[in-house]
């Protein structure tokens, strides 16, 4: 597909009105056939939102192909499966062999989907290039392995931005035995970021132009409101030291609402996807993060929430009024509502620059009050590590110590810790910052959502309902740095880009520990295929098991893994675009 296919540069002179963009179309999504904008087959009905197709089973056909969609009036191609954006929710049962064949009919680009989160052989896992090497076009591959797990995850491609250009759906794996709870009834809500423009096209911009969507800069009047509250100078000396680093502090997401329309099942704000219910009845929502770059903070107003499995695996309860959800991760919570006949569900960008929208109702085409935004954040040095032991970031350049950790001991502290960085971060052109000291940071709300009078989801609050499965203390350790250059859009592990980047291999069997310090002032969401990874808490115990950790700026957090699974597994960030540019690494497990 071509950048025009997708508008970028396009000279049609429609111009999109910044409220049509954010929340798009009420009738919006895929639509009934190729061609001219169409609207879809139940447009016009009592019915107007949509809704993927669920396929339970053992046996299924996928087919990949590209289909029109018109989320904010102009009709752009997407990638689907089956039709269907998002793709059809897969409905699976633990112990179950499940067969899928997956036919490729793009006409010019090789595919792929992975099944994220699930354990399987890693010539299933279906990553091109590590042990797997794409479906090309017109082929079918044929994907067979056991179920050995339960809860809400989710597929999509792991083939360039396809994933960004619709390839994505939910799977649920129904348990062998009973939950921990009891549930009436259940909706998947699947939270995503569409763009009209090509992504290719869209990552070229970030490569140019990296401040694209931060049109929040501060101003003189900021300047003036700051001298008051903090005096001549502390402001100035805040202000020079973000001079220094080339960053502003209103930096939170690369891409945003500017350019995103945000979905929930695949219907923009507008679109008012709903999710019906009877009063008094247990729902059970399975939220799903498959945005390729957004992290999202949900909230019910009205409702309690209960969390009650974090990456599909059951946690001791945990009831909250809001969660931030980053990329790649699912949650399933448990509400209650009763007292009205329509709940807002409300899920908006950190950045606070746009948002995704349903309802629970009690019959369709009810609303309840949208809540607004909350404010904008600001970064502060102490989000990055500044304030811990008068530590900080280092701009580029400075003395980044030496020598990588490979070693024994160095569980995550409750205080801050100042990192070793490895030798190839010093004076690399592709790193603009270090951080000098770090925490786990697991009881932090997170930027925007620290004392905002409700009551929010930490890591450390989530704790698995079940003992380390493995029991035994880590062999050995390895230390990773996330690393990046914000102007030139460079995202790497220890300033290495995954093409020039050594695996990193595991001894089938070996009880490893991974530490990851974020040196950078994004957030990233880190993945590691084919295994689990077993959070530690602050004094080194097995505290979360989850597929996809997030982490802050000025964070150092260490897991467990076990070596269990033979192969060749990608490990990378989960923000699509910092994967490509590079931060992204080969894990071997080799006998």
């Amino acid at each position: 597909m071509s950048s025009d296919s997708f508008g970028a540069g396009s000279s049609s002179g429609f111009q999109l009105s910044r409220r049509r963009f954010v929340t798009g179309l009420a009738v919006g999504g895929v639509a009934a056939g190729f061609g001219l904008a169409r609207l879809p087959a139940w447009a016009g009905t009592a019915q107007s939102m949509y809704q993927a197709p669920v396929l339970s089973g053992t046996d299924f056909d996928l087919a990949i192909g590209t289909s029109p969609v018109n989320f904010t009036g102009r009709t752009r191609p997407a990638i689907t499966v089956n039709g269907s954006l998002p793709a059809p929710i897969l409905r699976w049962r633990e112990g179950d062999t499940v067969t899928l064949r997956v036919a490729n009919r793009l006409p010019d680009a090789h595919s792929s989907i992975h099944w994220h989160g699930i354990l399987l052989p890693a010539n299933m896992d279906g990553v091109p290039g590590l042990s797997f090497d794409g479906i090309a076009p017109g082929e079918t591959y044929q994907y067979r392995f056991q179920l050995k797990q339960s809860g809400t995850y989710w597929y999509h491609s792991h083939s360039m931005f396809q994933e960004q250009a619709g390839l994505y759906g939910a799977l649920v794996i129904d348990p062998a035995a009973p939950p921990p709870y009891r549930v009436d009834r259940e909706h998947v809500v699947l939270l995503s970021d569409w763009t009209d423009l090509d992504p290719t096209a869209l990552y070229r911009r970030m490569k140019k132009m990296p401040m694209h969507d931060n049109t929040y800069q501060r101003t003189v009047g900021d300047f003036a409101r700051d001298v008051r509250r903090d005096g001549w100078s502390a402001t100035l000396a805040d202000r020079g030291m973000w001079g220094r680093m080339r960053m502003t502090p209103s930096d939170i997401s690369d891409i945003n609402a500017h350019t995103y329309t945000y979905l929930m099942n695949g219907n923009a704000p507008a679109g008012n996807w709903t999710g019906l219910f009877r009063s008094g009845e247990k729902v059970l929502l399975r939220f799903i993060n498959g945005s390729a770059m957004t992290y999202f903070d949900v909230r019910i107003p009205g409702l309690k929430m209960t969390v009650v499995a974090a990456d599909g695996l059951y946690i001791h309860p945990v009831t909250v009024d809001e969660f931030r959800i980053a990329v790649a991760e699912t949650f399933d919570v448990l509400v209650e509502p009763s007292g009205q006949d329509a709940f807002t569900i409300f899920a908006q960008d950190m950045g606070r620059t746009g948002y995704a929208r349903g309802t629970l109702a009690v019959r369709q085409g009810l609303e309840a009050p949208i809540p607004m935004r909350d404010p904008r954040p600001l970064l502060t040095m102490s989000d990055m590590g500044h304030d811990m032991g008068g530590g900080g970031h280092d701009m580029k350049g400075m003395e980044g110590g030496c020598g990588a950790s490979m070693g024994h001991g160095g569980h995550g502290d409750a205080g801050g810790k100042a990192p070793v960085h490895a030798p190839s971060e010093a004076g690399n052109p592709l790193i603009d910052m270090q951080t000098a000291a770090t925490s786990p940071k697991l009881d932090d709300p997170g930027i925007g959502l620290r004392d905002n009078g409700r009551k929010v989801l930490t890591y450390g609050d989530m704790k698995s309902l079940f003992d380390d499965p493995d029991g035994r203390d880590p062999g050995r350790e390895v230390e990773l740095h996330l690393t990046g250059h914000m102007e030139k859009f460079a995202w790497s592990f220890n300033g290495i880009p995954f093409a020039g980047a050594e695996p990193l291999r595991l001894n089938y069997g070996e009880r490893m520990r991974i530490v990851l310090v974020n040196d950078t002032m994004m957030q990233h969401p880190i993945h590691l295929h084919g295994l689990w990874s077993d959070l530690e808490d602050e004094q080194g115990n097995f505290h979360l098991r989850k597929h996809t950790i997030d982490m802050p700026p000025g964070t150092r957090r260490t897991y467990r893994v076990r070596a269990d699974a033979l192969g060749r597994w990608a490990f990378h960030c989960h923000l699509l675009y910092h994967m490509e540019a590079g931060m992204m690494r080969e894990v071997r497990v080799e006998e």
